[in-house]
């Protein structure tokens, strides 16, 4: 079976042969890396109580590691509207969910055995009201 080819896609052939457009190669590593999908899931903590926050942070990573999921996008607010500022007996710092969350996975050996890196968020996932976790490779 022989097609003839129509007088635009002998045009756009010619087109292309004259222009120095290149074609990616799909199967370049490269390419395969940018099409790698990273699997992300995100969880709002605010409003939690410290207490909360690090149960639920807890059984979250637990079941994230396990699902195979490589990113975690910890939304945890910035901390303005906190009442603990007025109380004397309270760090200012780690008593917002912002600075204590991150502390708590760091300090829990079960946690941290799973978490491969813990970094700030970008302006656009969150800025200084959220923070990421990347997490290790699940192994059965």
């Amino acid at each position: 079976m022989i097609k003839k080819l129509s007088d635009k896609d002998k045009k756009d052939w010619e087109s292309f042969v004259k222009s120095n457009e290149k074609i990616y190669n799909k199967d370049s590593s490269e390419q395969k890396k940018l099409n790698k999908k990273i699997l992300t899931k995100t969880i709002d903590l605010h409003g939690y109580s410290l207490e909360n926050a690090n149960k639920t942070i807890s059984e979250y990573i637990k079941q994230c590691y396990s699902d195979n999921i490589k990113r975690l996008v910890v939304i945890t607010g910035k901390g303005l509207r906190s009442n603990t500022q007025n109380n004397p007996y309270v760090s200012k710092d780690l008593s917002i969910l912002k600075h204590s969350v991150p502390e708590f996975i760091k300090s829990n050996m079960d946690l941290i055995k799973l978490v491969k890196e813990i970094k700030m968020a970008d302006e656009e996932e969150g800025g200084s009201g959220a923070f990421i976790i990347y997490l290790k490779n699940f192994k059965e």
